[in-house]
């Protein structure tokens, strides 16, 4: 019989919260360097990175041996379900409709919308996706946008990029709103409080955001030829957050705006046309990096051999992601989302007993539930199922795809698994807090540093929720401590501050190895995770310095208006 260890995570184990913090990182610095650097493949560097954590760990955290083990066998469980599963779905119900046939209607279908694939790209990526995250999230909305911008004609890093690049503003109220409603509870807010302030934030980001997409795109001519329509798109998408987080609805705040952005844009396009976008077809199908795509054949368009795009074909081609829609949205409503709940199974982690969070209190990872009904890889799944008997497919094909897409991706499971290893062993030694107690000690400048906390959460766990578990209670402590005698106060310091969380996770997702892994294996390229890092990273910095900014501002006289 084994006798379990009592083992509560020490923040600062070595005294100085500064050196506990240093050796906390390393982790991170490992997969950073192994990744974007040295160019490993992704779950080699996530091997290592694993392992660095578990020494740290036990050494300088005492995590007992059993239980480092445990939770990093935990945490590849639950990256393999619902996590990988997620994804796994998602493709298989994308490429059933490649096995179909109906591939090459559903492009066409798109430059219905415009003749210029910046603006398809443009509605794909960030308004498209956006009503993805809001109804999934879990990484489906890169996996689905990836693959449909390869259809539109982007190379596959392109593709990639766009895809992880508009996959950030609508994050924070991503699956149903889950993210932001975790920060409240966990900071013990109203959550109509901190929506509101997650919403302004996140709003004024997507200002931004559509610009970056263009530049990624096309550079500084697809910029200049196409900001009108990035302009109407970010503005759209921007004033319905900012309204509709503010209400009760504040969970529903990205589908609202994922579908007034689209309507408002297609409006937009009847009275405005788009210069260059014939030009532009080659530009964006240019590979972006040669060493990952060499072997990446561009699909030829040739629409005069095709059959005319009649309705039916239209509607038959948008069918996959018209059930999307309705069977998410089905899900969504309070009595179905509670059922679904209700049939999921949870049970006791073996070897975990002992384990407690910081508080002293039993520790999240001591119980493991199997998301088997309440996932929106069971609801995938369904859909990839219907869309094949749609298309005339007998179930043998459509499992055949199933199969020929799970072998693909088994170095992308892998790298997953060992990722969300990873995250959880940090979090439960006291690694993650550790680095979050240090920046939090920074003073009066900290409002400027909040964002860091969520993006730093959100890199490791490839979860703006599992960030805000992390640290919005640790916000809303350091609100309580630099609010007094503020210009904002104790109250409207904390609901700033867990607001920021969750608003700075937005951006660690695009980088989180998760996020890169689930971007690569749509893309058809698995291990161009570091390839991917090293053309997004510069991204997430330079909006990540825009939060920061944004946030201290929001704090002075200057923008607190804002809150």
């Amino acid at each position: 019989m084994i006798v379990l260890e009592v083992f509560t995570p020490d923040v600062n184990p070595l005294g100085r919260q500064w050196l506990s913090a240093l050796l906390a990182v390393l982790p991170i610095v490992a997969m950073l360097v192994t990744l974007g650097a040295l160019r490993w493949k992704a779950h080699h560097a996530a091997l290592l990175s694993w392992g660095v954590a578990l020494l740290v760990a036990l050494t300088a955290f005492k995590m007992p041996l059993i239980q480092g083990l445990s939770t990093s066998v935990h945490g590849f469980v639950y990256g393999l379900f619902p996590i990988v599963w997620i994804l796994l779905t998602a493709i298989w119900m994308y490429e059933v409709t490649v096995a179909s046939g109906r591939f090459e209607d559903l492009r066409r279908t798109f430059f219905l919308i415009s003749d210029d694939p910046r603006v398809v790209g443009l509605i794909v990526a960030f308004c498209f996706g956006g009503l993805l995250e809001a109804l999934a999230g879990y990484g489906a909305p890169v996996a689905i946008t990836a693959a449909m911008l390869i259809a539109v004609g982007f190379s596959p890093v392109r593709a990639a990029m766009v895809a992880l690049l508009a996959n950030t503003v609508p994050v924070a109220f991503g699956a149903v709103g889950l993210p932001v409603q975790v920060a409240a509870d966990v900071s013990q807010l109203d959550v109509l409080a901190v929506a509101p302030i997650t919403g302004r934030i996140t709003a004024m980001l997507s200002l931004i955001v559509p610009f970056l997409i263009l530049l990624v795109m096309d550079g500084k001519r697809g910029l200049r030829q196409c900001w009108p329509v990035g302009l109407v798109i970010g503005v759209s998408f921007g004033v319905t957050k900012w309204i509709v987080s503010a209400t009760p609805l504040f969970n529903l705040t990205e589908m609202f705006a994922a579908v007034v952005s689209i309507a408002v844009t297609l409006g937009f396009l009847r009275l405005w046309k788009p210069q260059g976008g014939q030009e532009a077809v080659a530009r964006i199908a240019e590979m972006v990096a040669p060493e990952a795509e060499k072997d990446w054949v561009p699909a030829t368009r040739n629409d005069q051999d095709q059959p005319a795009l009649t309705g039916q074909r239209i509607f038959m081609a948008l069918v996959p992601y018209l059930m999307v829609i309705v069977v998410f949205g089905i899900a969504a409503i309070g009595s179905v989302k509670s059922f679904l709940k209700s049939l999921d199974v949870s049970f006791a982690w073996p070897l975990l007993a002992g384990l407690q969070d910081v508080d002293g209190g039993a520790a999240q990872h001591q119980r493991y539930t199997l998301l088997w009904a309440s996932s929106p890889g069971i609801l995938l799944a369904i859909v990839a199922i219907l869309t094949g008997l749609v298309y005339k497919m007998s179930m043998g094909e459509i499992f055949k795809v199933l199969g020929q897409n799970a072998k693909k991706m088994r170095f992308s499971a892998l790298t997953i698994g060992l990722v969300v290893a990873l995250a959880y062993v940090m979090g439960d030694s006291g690694q993650t807090l550790a680095l979050g107690f240090f920046i939090a000690g920074a003073g009066a400048i900290y409002t400027a540093l909040a964002p860091i906390l969520g993006w730093i959460g959100t890199y490791v766990t490839g979860s703006d929720t599992s960030a805000n578990i992390l640290f919005s209670g640790l916000q809303s402590t350091v609100g309580y401590q630099i609010g007094d005698g503020s210009h904002l106060g104790v109250q409207t310091m904390r609901e700033l501050l867990v607001g920021a969380n969750a608003s700075g996770g937005v951006v660690g997702k695009m980088i989180s190895p998760q996020s890169l892994t689930v971007a690569a294996t749509a893309i058809g390229l698995a291990g161009a995770e570091s390839v991917i890092l090293r053309k997004v990273f510069k991204w997430s910095l330079v909006l990540l310095a825009l939060m920061c900014a944004l946030t201290w501002l929001m704090s002075t006289p200057v923008l607190s208006w804002l809150i």
